[in-house]
């Protein structure tokens, strides 16, 4: 896992600020509510991207097995809320995915490319914040995360790697691009605080 770990903090422009992962540990059942919205929209996208691009076998078959993987982790976040007693209800969204989708190109093969590196980058830093948050949850909740890292991680991977197909090429440019605007919206300070929100004062 340390070699994981590594090569995605290696991957990301930064860290997440202390002053989120204090925002988190203050707003434990809102983290557990929007971690468990951010599940169903990973497996949200990785159906869309099946529905677009039926030609596509290794894609139709790796977002499969992610679609899978995340409402499998959604069930796992609603069972843990049901033991915590948190209800899981509507929250407005956090501006990250937003903010990093406004640059995805319109057509199409630089469409998926964009879309691919965003999952990418969306499912890096959840293994980043994941492994950044277990050390201070309680052991329960701290070994879920854990347990996470390996699936985020993997998930990542294969997003990098369709992007690469999808281009057929190098998509540095692209990947850089989007590391910037992230980096930005992980830094700068946040006005609601989400799983995938800057620092909120």
């Amino acid at each position: 896992m340390t070699d994981v770990l590594s090569a995605i903090h290696e991957f990301l422009p930064c860290r997440t600020p202390k002053r989120w992962i204090e925002n988190a540990l203050a707003n434990q059942d809102l983290m557990l509510i929007d971690h468990a919205h951010c599940e169903k929209k990973a497996a949200s996208t990785a159906l869309s991207l099946m529905y677009r691009y039926v030609d596509n076998t290794d894609l139709l078959n790796k977002m499969s097995r992610l679609a899978r993987e995340e409402l499998r982790h959604f069930e796992q976040v609603l069972a843990i809320m049901k033991k915590r007693k948190v209800r899981y209800d509507h929250l407005t969204p956090a501006r990250y995915a937003a903010g990093l989708r406004k640059e995805v190109r319109a057509e199409d093969p630089g469409r998926l490319v964009d879309v691919l590196v965003v999952g990418a980058i969306i499912e890096a830093r959840s293994c980043e914040r994941f492994a950044a948050l277990a050390p201070h949850l309680d052991d329960k909740l701290a070994d879920f995360y854990t347990g996470l890292l390996k699936s985020e991680a993997r998930h990542y991977q294969d997003y990098l790697t369709l992007a690469e197909q999808a281009a057929g090429g190098a998509i540095d440019d692209r990947i850089e691009a989007f590391l910037t605007i992230e980096k930005s919206l992980i830094e700068s300070p946040d006005t609601e605080f989400r799983f995938h929100s800057g620092p909120v004062a």
